[in-house]
């Protein structure tokens, strides 16, 4: 790592480029050598004084530029440890056309999947679980909250809520929600989700061994029956460094042209 640290840091000294701020162009570096392979996933970078020296900088300026690389999930920092080159994750994509679950979707891609538990159990459902499940203030709502892990890397936190009436005994399910609804007749045929993009705050870039104020997707996810009844209301949060979602668009055709102009 010395000599490359050499390198990658005197580019910054001996040749600056004129007119951009020198945080920006110890990150451009820093960047270009670990997409290079100058420097790999798990090496340590030297002490900020150290790169400060290097580079001819000031510490700020180098603080600067590593938290920038932070937060773009290509640096990670440890509490006493220093700052590191952050593992590669392989990128998922995901079909928004297509209901189906997590541990499903994997499976496909023959990954190895697991969960987490970080909750499971009956709870007062909470207005806006009231609003969506169709719930009263008197009944309950069984909360689903995993971490849920492919191939060793985290990549998603989803929480689930549904009516006691249709998950009565949470502690039920094994890996996949939509395996144990199937068992009773009560898997979803369709549903609704809305992505917004969104920052990890400190306690989801923990369980998902990403920086804090890393780019996530948040989706929110309504699921109904064949019936039209509202089956599951789960909100999720995804690593942005991790999961690419597609939708395939079609061109309408004039009856749809039409139809769109009344």
């Amino acid at each position: 790592m010395a000599d490359a640290a050499e390198r990658i840091f005197q580019a910054v000294r001996d040749a600056p480029q004129k007119g951009a701020p020198l945080y920006l162009q110890l990150r451009r570096s820093i960047e270009e050598a670990v997409n290079a392979g100058v420097i790999g996933p798990g090496d340590a970078l030297p002490s900020e004084r150290d790169i400060a020296v290097k580079a001819d900088v000031s510490r700020v300026t180098v603080r600067k530029a590593v938290q920038d690389l932070v937060r773009g999930g290509i640096l990670i920092q440890r509490h006493g440890s220093g700052t590191f080159v952050a593992p590669r994750v392989s990128r998922v994509e995901q079909p928004l056309s297509r209901l189906t679950s997590f541990t499903e979707d994997m499976a496909r891609r023959g990954m190895k999947v697991r969960s987490q538990w970080l909750d499971r159990g009956l709870y007062p459902p909470s207005p806006e679980e009231m609003m969506t499940l169709g719930l009263s203030p008197s009944e309950q709502v069984a909360r689903v909250a995993r971490l849920r892990v492919a191939d060793d890397t985290p990549l998603a936190i989803e929480r689930a809520s549904l009516a006691a009436t249709i998950l009565p005994d949470p502690g039920m399910i094994g890996e996949s929600l939509y395996a144990a609804l199937d068992k009773t007749g009560h898997r979803p045929v369709r549903a609704i989700q809305r992505l917004s993009a969104k920052n990890l705050n400190e306690a989801e870039a923990a369980l998902l061994g990403a920086a804090p104020g890393s780019a996530s997707l948040n989706i929110e996810r309504i699921s109904y029956l064949a019936s039209g009844k509202v089956i599951e209301f789960t909100r999720s949060v995804y690593r942005g460094d991790a999961y690419d979602f597609v939708v395939e668009l079609r061109l309408g055709d004039k009856t749809d042209e039409g139809q769109s102009k009344t």
